[in-house]
C-alpha cells in the first residue's frame, strides 16, 4: 500500500468524520447518551473536585476512556458541550478506518478493500457515536489493530527480522492493555490473543523469547492493577463486579419481583445470542438487509479462509469475539439488550452490536473480492462496472439506514428525552441561587444528571457529591450545615437525607418531569458557605 493510497484513505475518512461532527453539532446530539455525559463527568472530576486524583475514576467503568478525555475536559466549555469526548472518539474512529483498510489490503486488491472500508466508514451509527464520549469507537479501534498486528506478527515469525517480531509483540501487548482498560470485552480478547500467541511460539519452539515474556508481564499486570485499584480505593478488589454501582447491583435494584425474568435472554444463552446478533445486524444494515448481511459476511469469511489461510487470515476471527461474549453477558452478566423489533420493543444497549461491524466489513470485502474475481475470470470487461455497483449498494445501505433513522442514534435521542426537561429547567435557577451564595457549596448526587452542573457554570469542586465519599457522607448527616444549597430528586440519597434532617433548609423551587422523579432545590439558613478547609471555592 503506497503513500498516495494511504493519504486518500485518511482524507476520505476524515471528511466523513467531519461531516458527521457537523451534523451532530448542529443537532446538539453529542450529549444525547446519558453514559456519554457520565464519562465526561468522571474525567472532569479527576481534575475538578474536592479530592482530585485517580480515586475519582470510580469502580465500574474502566479508566482509559476517561484518562484520554482529561486534557480536553480541562477546558470547561468543552466539558459542557461534549467536545472533550468527541476528540478522542473521532481520532479512534479514524485510526480504526485506516487499520481496517490496511488489514483488508493484506489479502485483497484495492477495489474490494475499499468496499470493505466504505461499508465500515459510512455506517451512520458508528459515525454518530464517534462524535460522542461513548467507549465503542475506542474499543472497535483496539479490536481492529489487535487483529492487524497479530496478522503481521504471525507473518514476521517466518522472517529473520527478530527486531520486527519483538516490536510487534510489544505493540500487541500495548493495544491489549489499552483494551483491558477500555471495556471488559478486552479482558477476554487479551486472554485469547495472548494464549494463541503462546501456542504458536510453543509449536515453533520459540517460547523462550524474552520479548514475549516481558510483554506477558505487562499484559497480566493490567487486570491485576484494576483489582488492586478497586481494593485500595473501595475496599473490595471485585467492587466493579459486585459493588453498589455494578451491573449486577443495578439489575437487582431495578428488577420487579414476581414479574418474570428481568430482561429477554436472562439465563438463556440462545435468546441472548439472537438479541446480540440482531442488534449487530440492525446497527450495520437496513432492516430488510440484516439477515442477508450476516449470510454475506459468513460467506466472505469462508472465502477468506480458503484463499488466505496460509497468510494469517484465521487471526481475524478474533473480530467475531463479541458474538460469544455478549451471548454470555446478556444471559449471565446483567447486560440487557432491548430492540424495537422484539419484545419489550424498546431501545437499550443497541450500540453493542457495533462491535461486530469490523467483522461484517471484512466479510463484505472478501465477498466482493469473490464476485469481482469470478467476473474477471469469465467477463473481465464487466469488472469495473460491477465494482461500481457494489459501491453503490454500500452507499444505498447507508442512505437507507439514515432514512429509517439509525438505531443507535434513536436510542441516544430517547436517552436525552428523559433528561431534557431538567437540563433546561434547573441550570438557570441553580446559577441564580448560587450567585447569591458566593463560595457556598451545592449538595447533590451528580451521577444521575451531571450536565446540570456543567450547564450551570459551577465548578464541580463547588459541589458535594457522591464522588467525595467521606465528605458526602458527612453532608448527608447534616445537609444545612455543609451546603448553601441542596438539590434533591425524589428517592435519591440526598432526598432521604433532607427528609431525615430538614432543619435549616427551605425549598425554593420544585422541578417536575413526565418521566423522571421530581427534583427540589433547597437553600440553607445555617451553612457557613465554605468548602472543606475553610477557603472560598474558586
Amino acid at each position: 500500500m503506497g503513500r498516495a493510497e494511504r493519504l486518500i484513505v485518511l482524507a476520505s475518512c476524515a471528511a466523513a468524520s467531519l461531516g458527521a461532527i457537523a451534523w451532530s453539532w448542529t443537532r446538539h446530539a453529542m450529549l444525547n447518551y446519558g453514559d456519554a455525559v457520565a464519562h465526561l463527568h468522571i474525567a472532569r472530576r479527576v481534575l475538578d473536585s474536592h479530592f482530585p486524583g485517580y480515586s475519582q475514576l470510580g469502580s465500574v467503568w474502566l479508566p482509559l476512556p476517561h484518562l484520554l478525555m482529561i486534557p480536553f475536559v480541562a477546558v470547561y466549555a468543552w466539558w459542557a458541550n461534549g467536545v472533550a469526548g468527541l476528540i478522542p472518539s473521532a481520532l479512534a474512529w479514524l485510526a480504526s478506518c485506516y487499520g481496517l483498510y490496511r488489514l483488508a489490503r493484506r489479502w485483497l486488491p484495492p477495489a474490494p478493500a475499499a468496499i470493505a472500508l466504505a461499508f465500515f466508514a459510512l455506517n451512520p451509527n458508528l459515525l454518530y457515536l464517534q462524535t460522542t464520549a461513548m467507549t465503542e469507537p475506542l474499543f472497535v479501534c483496539e479490536m481492529v489493530w489487535t487483529a492487524l498486528w497479530l496478522v503481521e506478527w504471525r507473518a514476521s515469525i517466518d522472517t529473520p527480522d527478530e527486531n520486527k517480531t519483538a516490536r510487534l509483540v510489544w505493540l500487541i501487548a500495548l493495544v491489549l492493555v489499552a483494551a483491558v482498560f477500555t471495556r471488559y470485552d478486552g479482558w477476554i480478547m487479551a486472554l485469547l490473543a495472548w494464549t494463541a500467541m503462546g501456542i504458536v511460539l510453543l509449536r515453533r519452539r520459540r517460547l523462550a523469547s524474552p520479548a514475549f515474556w516481558l510483554a506477558s508481564a505487562v499484559v497480566v499486570a493490567a487486570p491485576v492493577l484494576w483489582f488492586a485499584y478497586n481494593a485500595h480505593v473501595f475496599g473490595d478488589w471485585l467492587s466493579f463486579a459486585r459493588g453498589p454501582y455494578s451491573a449486577a447491583a443495578i439489575e437487582k435494584r431495578t428488577a420487579s419481583p414476581g414479574d418474570g425474568p428481568p430482561h429477554p435472554g436472562w439465563h438463556d444463552p440462545w435468546v441472548s445470542l439472537l438479541f446480540f446478533v440482531k442488534a449487530a445486524e440492525m446497527a450495520a444494515a437496513t432492516l430488510d438487509w440484516g439477515n442477508k448481511l450476516l449470510l454475506l459476511s459468513a460467506l466472505g469469511v469462508l472465502w477468506g479462509v480458503l484463499i488466505a489461510r496460509g497468510r494469517g487470515f484465521l487471526w481475524t476471527l478474533l473480530l467475531w469475539l463479541p458474538v460469544p461474549f455478549y451471548a454470555y453477558s446478556v444471559a449471565f452478566g446483567s447486560v440487557p439488550i432491548f430492540l424495537p423489533v422484539w419484545w419489550p420493543h424498546s431501545y437499550y444497549n443497541t450500540r453493542y452490536g457495533l462491535e461486530l461491524l469490523p467483522a461484517f466489513a471484512l466479510g463484505v470485502g472478501f465477498a466482493a473480492a469473490f464476485v469481482l474475481a469470478a467476473l474477471r475470470e469469465f467477463k473481465p470487461q464487466a469488472v469495473r462496472a460491477a465494482a461500481g455497483i457494489l459501491f453503490g449498494v454500500v452507499l444505498l445501505n447507508a442512505l437507507q439506514m439514515l432514512r429509517e433513522r439509525p438505531v443507535v442514534y434513536v436510542e441516544g435521542t430517547k436517552n436525552i428525552e428523559s433528561r431534557r426537561a431538567f437540563e433546561e429547567q434547573i441550570p438557570p435557577v441553580l446559577r441564580a441561587v448560587m450567585a447569591t451564595h458566593p463560595g457556598g457549596q451545592l449538595l447533590m448526587n451528580t451521577s444521575v444528571y451531571p450536565q446540570i452542573v456543567a450547564f450551570s457554570g459551577i465548578p464541580l469542586r463547588q459541589t458535594i457529591n457522591e464522588g467525595d465519599q467521606v465528605l458526602y457522607t458527612q453532608a448527608l448527616a447534616a445537609p444545612a450545615a455543609h451546603a448553601a444549597a441542596v438539590l434533591a430528586f425524589d428517592g435519591d440519597p440526598v432526598d432521604q437525607a433532607v427528609k431525615t434532617h430538614p432543619e435549616g433548609l427551605h425549598a425554593v423551587r420544585r422541578f417536575t418531569s413526565a418521566t423522571q422523579p421530581a427534583g427540589t432545590l433547597y437553600v440553607s439558613d445555617t451553612s457557613l458557605g465554605q468548602p472543606p478547609g475553610g477557603a472560598p471555592a474558586r
